[in-house]
């Protein structure tokens, strides 16, 4: 399973970055940042195979947690268009749709599926995807245009 490795890799560079290089500057190189480390890379694996393959609720539970975790805000999580093509982008669509809006723009609901804002407008337009009364896309609709791409 490829996407789940790519998926494992992609957590642990995150966590690496965002948390633990962080912690071990703080802790002057403690070893104890070398076990979290590890611990890390044990669990980003785990949490790779329970967000794809898992049941409905606990990738939900777990993608959300990363995602929270991972990019806290005081704001609604809004991430880049770039994102959604990264492996963690692709399971939160898939598997969430996005984790904070009620709408999205045309041109994010391509970026979750990976393709143009025009091939979005025509998937509207058909009924493919249903469009949000105060414009965009609903994310649900996204999602479970991916999961029918299973």
């Amino acid at each position: 399973m490829a996407a789940v490795g790519a998926l494992e890799d992609q957590l642990v560079r995150l966590l690496d970055v965002r948390l633990l290089d962080p912690l071990e500057i703080l802790l002057d190189g403690d070893d104890a940042v070398c076990a979290l480390r590890e611990l890390v890379r044990r669990r980003a694996g785990d949490w790779a195979r329970r967000m794809t393959a898992g049941s409905d609720d606990e990738a939900v539970r777990i993608a959300l947690r990363v995602v929270g975790t991972l990019y806290p805000s005081d704001r609604a999580f809004d991430p880049p268009a770039a994102w959604w093509g990264t492996p963690l982008g692709q399971v939160v669509a898939r598997r969430v749709g996005h984790p904070s809006a009620e709408a999205v723009s045309y041109a994010t609901a391509g970026a979750m599926l990976g393709i143009s804002r025009q091939g979005v407008h025509d998937l509207v337009r058909r009924g493919k995807l249903t469009r949000h009364p105060d414009g965009g896309v609903r994310p649900s609709s996204v999602r479970d245009r991916l999961r029918g791409q299973q």
